[in-house]
This record gives C-alpha cells, structure tokens and sequence, in this order.
C-alpha cells in the first residue's frame, strides 16, 4: 500500500504568506501584509492607471485605502485617478543639491491603511534613503500588516534582464530578485504594440521628442511583441508555482499540468551533460522550469573521487544554465524518481540509457523499463550515453577505502572474516566431540552476518563459499575431505551456501541504508547544532569565528570570512587563524562579494585563486563572503558537501541580518525614551511659563506710562513678553505634534486672504523687511487645516525676517503648475550650507555658519510637522537668482480646490 500524501508544511506557509491580508476585508489579522503586482510588458500599457482604478474600487467597498506614492508622469487621465484618494506626503532627501522626493515609509506605517498603492516597485531609491530599493521599503511595509499595490515592467526582473537586453540593446540598470514576484499575487496589464505604439504617437506616455526616439529604438513592434510574451510566460510560471504551493498544502492528488514542469536525471555518467544541456534547450521551447536530480542510494557509497568529481561538474553546469538540482535519498533510483516526480508534479521527464550488458540488466534490472512501466502522466524522453566504463574505474568500498582492481573486499576484511569461520569451526568441533553435529551448520552463518555488515556483499558471499568449504571438510563424512558421500549432505550444503549468499545481500543492503542514515541524520545534526549556537551569538565577530569553526570542522577544510570594512573587505575571521590572502584571492573574493555568484577554484571564474569564495547574504542582499580551500590544494567544495554548506550560509546570512536588527531595536528603543521625556519636559515647561507670561503681558498692559522713556521702556518689556510668548506658543504646538494629537480639519482657502492675515499678525517685526507678494488671484483655494496652514505662514515670513538682511525684501510667490502648486517664502540672507537643507527642519536644530544659527530651532520643525498633518510638503533651498534662502510648500492636485476654475 503507497503511503497517502500529506500536506506539504513549507508550501502551506508559503500560502498562508500569499493569503488575504489586512485589507482583505476578511475582518481577521494578518501578521504580514499581501502584496499585488501589476505586471506589464513595457511603460505605457496602463499599470498606474489599472493599479488606481482597482485601488478606487476597494476603497468604494468600505475599505482603508491610501496613495503611498503613485508617479503620474503629468498624464491628465492619470492625474485624474488620484482624485479621491487620500495622500501620503513623500519624504524629501536632498541629492547633489536637489530635493527628490522618495516613498515615507514611516508616515505610511503610521497611517495604518488596510492598503497602500505604490507606484514602480523596482525603483532606485535616492542616496540616503533607508533602504536601497523599493520593493525593500514595500517588504517593511508589508512586515507591518498593510497590504500593497505595485507596478512593475518586466524587463526589471533580474532573471530577464539578460534576455531583454539580448533585443533591446537596452541594459535596464533597476532590476529585482524574482523571489518579490515568487510572494506577490500577478495581475497582467497587456495592450496589443500596435495600440502602444500608438498611444506613444499620440503623446500619451512620453513628450512628442521623446516618444519619437522611443519608437525608433526600445519600442519597435518587434521588441513590443517579445516583451509582452516574456511578461505572459513569467506571470504563467508564477501563477503555476502559487498553485502548485496550494496542490501540496492540501495534499491534493494528481499532476495539475496547467503547465509543463520538466525533470532530468543526473548521475555521475560523463554524459549525464549532455542530457543537461538537452534539458535546457527543451525547457526553454518548453518555457517551463526545469529541475537535475541526483537520486543518492546505496551505490553512492561506493563511488570513486573521479565519480564524485564528474557528478559535481554536471551539478554546476545545471546552476550555470540556469536550472534547479535536487539531491534525494531513496532505496533506489525508480522509488527516488517516482516520488519526486509526484512530488513536483512534473510533466516531463529525461533519462539518458548507457549501453549495458545484457547480464548486468539482468541482474540490476532497467532503470528506463521500469519508469515505462511504473510512471503515469509524465511524457519520458530517452537518450543515448553512450557505454558505460563504470567496470573501468576503481571503486571505494563502504568503509571508505579503495578496494582495489579486484573490487572484491580489502584484506584486512577477508583476514577477519576467514578468523571468524576459524573459530566457529573449532567451536563446531567442540560441540561435535560432545555428542549431535545436527545444527553445527547454522553456526557458520554467524560469520556470514558479521561479514556482510561489517565488510560489505562481496566480503560476506566469500566468507559464505569459505564457511561451506569448512562444514563439508570437517563435519560431512567423509571427513577432511571435500568429498561427499551422502547426497543429503550436498543438499545441506548448497542450502548454506545459498543462505549465506541471502544472508550477505539482506545483511549489506541493511548496513548501506543505514551508512545512508547516519549520514543524513549527521548531516540534520550538524545543521541543527549549528543553529542552536547561533541563537546565543550577539556579536559579529563572534559569529564569523563560529562560522568559520564549524565549515572547516563539517567539511574538512580551511575556512575565512570577509565582511566589508573601511573601503575594501577585510577579514573577520579565519581557521587556521594564520591563513592570508593573495592579490588574485583577492579579486576573487570582491568578485564573489559584488557579483552574488562563486569565485575561485571549483567555480567557473577566477579558478586559478586556491580558494573558492561563496557568497553571505539574506534576502538578495550580499553581507559578505566565505572562503574555503584544502591543504592538498584540491577541489574546495565536494559534491555531497554543497548542500551542507548552503544550508549553514543561509543560516549565518539569517544571523548577520537578526545582530543588525538588534542593534537597531536597542537604539530605537533608546531614541523613543529620549522623545518621551524631551515631549513630557516641552509639554511641562510650556504649560508652567504659559500661566506667568499671561499675567506679565496684563500687568504690562495695565500700566500707563508717565514719561517718554517709561513708555519706551514698557514697550521693550512688552515686545520681549510677546516674543517669549511665541517661543511658549512653538512649545506647546512641537509637543502636539509630536504627541500626534493635533486636530486637523479641511476647508478652501485663499493664498491670498491667508499670506495677508500672517503679515499683519508680523507687522510689529517687519518693519525692517518690506513684504513682495507675487500670488495670481486666479489661483484656486487650497485645501487645508486654515488654523495650522497659518501658523505655518507666520514661522516661515517670521523666520525670513530673523534671518534676512536688514531692509532686504522678503519675496512670497506662489506658482501653478501641471499636476500641483507651490507657495514660496524667500529672504535675502547668508543662505543654507550645502547638504543641510533637510536638517534645518529638524527638532532645535540651529545651523552655524548660515542664516539659520539663531532662534530657538523649533519653527521650522513646526511648519513641517504641521504641513506633514495637512499632507503637504515642505522643503528649503538656496535661491538661484540672488542670496538667501527660498522654503516651498507644494500641493498636489488633492489640495486643490477647482470650485472657482469650474464656475469661471
């Protein structure tokens, strides 16, 4: 009876990490987000818009749904989708002198929306940013429970860049692991290319100059055409793969051959290549994936180093092509077969036949027949290798020791086996001097056992015939004779020649298998020790020594780990601590560590170095590189070996990235008890200066002064009460904001009305600095907060006036553009220091060497935290035209109020 299929564990997690999210709408928590991928063949075809349309209809169904960032490339139809949509304001991070604005992944956790829609998941994020690319910031944010939507054009897929660059001639710098799709549920936005093309024509992706030089090059009909077919393949391969994860967590049977999954099998043949490369060029007219499998039985164990070598070479020359291996054990190679074949639910299958003896098929049987017979709907191919010089090469026996040319046992094995059939003997022949010989003949079996388990097959069938030989000479009449008189006695003997011979193949089959398990459970063992010392491992240079210990223990070579320092990588650890590197180990390893592939010998870069670099990563991030290498400046990494040693850098990678996040939680934990006190101590000093500042200011006010200089005087003292009024005032606003409790509302309101009430809130502190306005009154209202968005006029025409040049003018000018607006307050002062144009917005910074080194440091932080509530964006630069300093609020279009654009 075969064994009833059981849910796969690892497919069943990976479906519950596809699943429906928090903005599922299904009302129960998910510990990590879902993330949607609208996956198009080229720029143009209509992802933004589809990814907002479906966003649109999620929120109308009653669900929490928010613009992260969505890039409308000033497209009207785009621009126009956006409306209705709730905002997130972008975070802005200045870059060679120039403000970009990049996705706020903070302020979006913050939000916590069911959904968050993010525009071109493979984007470059800008220096300085937190993470490198986008689809890391989208991992955070799914981390937190946010479901998300984003855009992707296939050519960015690292595992087709290659392929698209081999007909665009166009080599796409953004790319990202395949893995982000592999988690991700696909939607395809298709348009035929002609419809493409002429959506470019018409000036509906790029400016008219643009879109001309993109006909002539990447979008050709041609290359149009191909594109969309990789992006229909790919979205088929993961939509196959998500359900072949479903199949098996449910342990459903049957192939589910929507799609064509292929299986070669390898084996140490030399023209087990032949059948890789045959494989390749199938699964690509197939455009299926396509898997190697090593099926690991007892006969392994007696393969030689040229063996183990020949198979280690066909292995990487499956990872060079592309395709995946897969090392199983099994009793034997059909049973190893037929169970990963249900296993992966594979469709097609190759098999290379040797030309073999008819007496070696009779005894072995047929690999090929038998997979004829047993497979069900799996098409076999079968090709020639060729003959087999399996006879030809020298064999290692079980215990480790080449046997010779004879292949049948080592002496010292015989030696033993031959003493044991001595003994028992002696012990038949005291028993025979008692009295009855009758069941003397089972005693030589226990020679046979010992033999066959101990020695191997070959070593137990020769004790056998030698155990017979010894029955027949000293206890068949007549004696010490190989004579036999009785016809009976001949049958007895055949009979324990033909025991021992059954006896010697169960008792070496059960020693093999077990040999087998004890290595694969030394294997597990190792592995899982391994990781058990990595969970009390807080240190980096701990973890690399440790690392660098157990490699060179479990493979028996020498072990370095290079971790990037101050320029170039340096070594963290070593085993034997003396080992150093040459120039060209050098350059290996940097090629290992930039590359994310093997370098050295046994690889296929580099092979001249003595080491081989693996590199040290965790979630398509390099942290650094392994090098191996033996004393006997062999091959580093054999092939049973490569999975042992993938398993314990996945580990390390897996620690590597659990020590950074420590580091950063002991320091975020410091950071939010720093802002705890400081908001409880503005929170407390504000509301303490507020009540005596009251009654001064009334007293000061009460006063009627009895001369000129008196008045001038209560002037001077009421100035000063008011000014440290404001200071209190600023006070008690950063404390709301950063308690997040301001109340916010949303109504129209005119730039114009608005500038004009701050100034006169100022006129007492501008007397020195006359006011410019440049505001069109036919601009539209903005939308905002009218209390907040006035505060944030009177800090910033406040601080323009702190800082500006005595009797310059200070500049307020707001501009339309296409897709938003801009509202400018410039000075004419020093100006900001280059590269402290963020910084200036931050908690009491007070910038020395600039007009920002006075005040208190708290407005500026103020208009931010205050526009950051209303939506918008601020952001400050030096002027182009003269001196000083220019600061931008910007609204987009969701702040815009078109009532009066409509009427006119």
């Amino acid at each position: 009876m075969t064994e009833p299929q059981r849910p796969d564990p690892d497919a069943l997690m990976r479906t519950l990490a596809l699943g429906k999210g928090a903005g599922s709408g299904s009302g129960k928590p998910n510990p990590r987000g879902r993330l949607k991928v609208f996956l198009g063949a080229a720029p143009g075809v209509g992802k933004t818009c589809e990814m907002l349309d479906d966003g649109a209809a999620r929120r109308n169904a009653g669900i929490d749904v928010v613009i992260g960032l969505a890039e409308t490339h000033g497209r009207i139809d785009t621009i126009a989708r956006t409306a209705g949509f709730e905002i997130v304001p972008r975070k802005m991070i200045e870059h060679h002198g120039r403000l970009l604005d990049e996705l706020d992944i903070d302020a979006v956790i913050a939000r916590a929306p069911a959904l968050v829609l993010i525009d071109e998941l493979a984007h470059t994020n800008a220096t300085g940013s937190r993470h490198d690319k986008r689809y890391q910031d989208i991992e955070e944010i799914l981390d937190a429970g946010i479901d998300v939507y984003s855009t992707l054009n296939i050519q960015h897929i690292e595992s087709l860049n290659d392929v698209v660059a081999s007909f665009t001639r166009v080599r796409v710098r953004e790319t990202l692991p395949d893995r982000v799709l592999e988690q991700a549920e696909l939607e395809i936005v298709d348009l035929p290319p002609d419809e493409l093309i002429e959506r470019l024509r018409e000036g509906k992706v790029y400016v008219p100059e643009e879109a001309s030089r993109a006909l002539a090059h990447f979008f050709s009909k041609s290359n149009l055409s191909a594109l969309r077919e990789l992006a229909l393949r790919r979205a088929a391969q993961a939509i196959d793969a998500q359900m072949l994860d479903h199949v098996r967590a449910h342990a459903l049977a049957g192939k589910w051959a929507a799609g064509e999954r292929l299986v070669v099998a390898i084996s140490e043949h030399p023209g087990a290549t032949g059948l890789v490369r045959s494989a390749k060029r199938m699964a690509d007219a197939l455009g299926a994936p396509w898997t190697a499998l090593h099926v690991e039985t007892t006969r392994d164990l007696g393969l030689s180093d040229a063996d183990r070598g020949q198979l280690g070479t066909t292995i990487e020359l499956v990872q060079h092509l592309g395709g995946e291996t897969a090392t199983i054990p099994a009793e034997n190679i059909v049973t190893g077969l037929l169970a990963f074949l249900d296993e992966t639910r594979a469709t097609q299958l190759i098999l290379g036949k040797a030309t073999r003896s008819r007496w070696h098929e009779w005894r072995h049987g047929s690999v090929v027949d038998n997979m004829v017979r047993r497979a069900s709907g799996v098409a076999i191919h079968v090709l020639t290798l060729g003959e087999t010089a399996e006879r030809k090469r020298p064999r290692t026996s079980v215990i480790g020791q080449q046997t010779g040319p004879g292949r049948w046992g080592t002496p010292i094995g015989h030696v033993i086996s031959l003493g044991l059939v001595a003994l028992v003997t002696l012990l038949g022949v005291s028993i025979a001097g008692i009295g009855s010989v009758t069941n003397i003949a089972l005693l030589y079996l226990l020679p046979v056992l010992v033999a066959a388990t101990r020695f191997g097959l070959r070593t137990g069938i020769i004790t056998g015939l030698a155990s017979s030989l010894a029955y027949n000479f000293f206890f068949i009449p007549p004696l010490l004779t190989f004579s036999i008189a009785d016809p009976q006695n001949l049958i007895t003997v055949m009979v324990l020649l033909g025991i021992a011979v059954l006896v010697s193949q169960m008792a070496s089959r059960v020693r093999d298998h077990a040999l087998l398990a004890r290595n694969s459970a030394a294997q597990n063992g190792a592995i899982a020790g391994f990781a058990r010392q990595l969970t009390g491992i807080s240190s980096e240079t701990e973890l690399a020594q440790v690392l660098c210990a157990e490699v060179a223990r479990l493979l028996d070579v020498r072990a370095m780990l290079l971790l990037p320092g101050a320029g170039d990588l340096e070594v963290r650890a070593a085993n034997p601590p003396e080992d150093r590197l040459e120039t060209l180990d050098r350059a290996a390893a940097r090629w290992a560590y930039d590359n994310n592939r093997r370098a050295g010998r046994g690889s296929d870069t580099l092979t001249a170095c003595e080491w081989l670099f693996n590199p040290v990563g965790v979630g398509g991030r390099v942290l650094g590189v392994l090098g191996i290498a033996r004393d006997d400046t062999g091959r580093p990494l054999r092939v049973g070996q490569l999975p042992l040693l993938s398993s314990l850098l996945d580990q390390v990678g897996l620690a590597f990235e659990r020590i950074a996040l420590e580091g950063e939680m002991a320091g975020v934990a410091k950071l939010r008890e720093q802002d705890r006190l400081r908001t409880a101590l503005l929170s407390s000093v504000s509301h303490d200066l507020r009540t005596p500042l009251t009654a001064i200011i009334g007293n000061l006010d009460a006063i009627r002064p009895a001369n000129d200089e008196q008045a001038d005087q209560l002037g001077t003292a009421r100035a000063e009460a008011e000014r440290l009024r404001g200071f209190v005032a600023n006070l008690l606003d950063m404390a709301r904001i950063e308690a997040g409790v301001l109340s916010r509302g949303s109504e129209p309101v005119d730039l114009a009305d608005a500038i004009t009430g701050a100034v006169h809130d100022l006129r007492t502190r501008l007397t020195a600095n006359p006011i410019r306005m440049d505001v069109s009154p036919d601009l539209p209202f903005v939308l905002v907060d009218a209390q907040l968005f006035q505060q944030c006029l009177v800090n910033l025409i406040s601080n323009a006036a702190t800082h500006g040049d005595p009797g310059t003018p200070i500049t307020i000018a707001a501009r339309r553009e296409p897709g938003y607006m801009t509202l400018m307050v410039m000075d004419q002062g020093p100006g900001l220091p280059l590269g402290e144009e963020d910084r200036i917005f931050e908690t009491f910074a007070r910038i020395e060497g600039s007009d920002r080194k006075g005040g208190t440091g708290l407005g500026l932080a103020i208009v931010r935290g205050f526009c950051t509530a209303m939506g918008l964006t601020v952001s400050a630069a030096n002027r182009t035209d003269t001196k000083g300093a220019c600061f931008t609020i910007r609204f987009d279009e969701a702040h815009l109020s078109h009532i009066d654009e409509a009427a006119s």
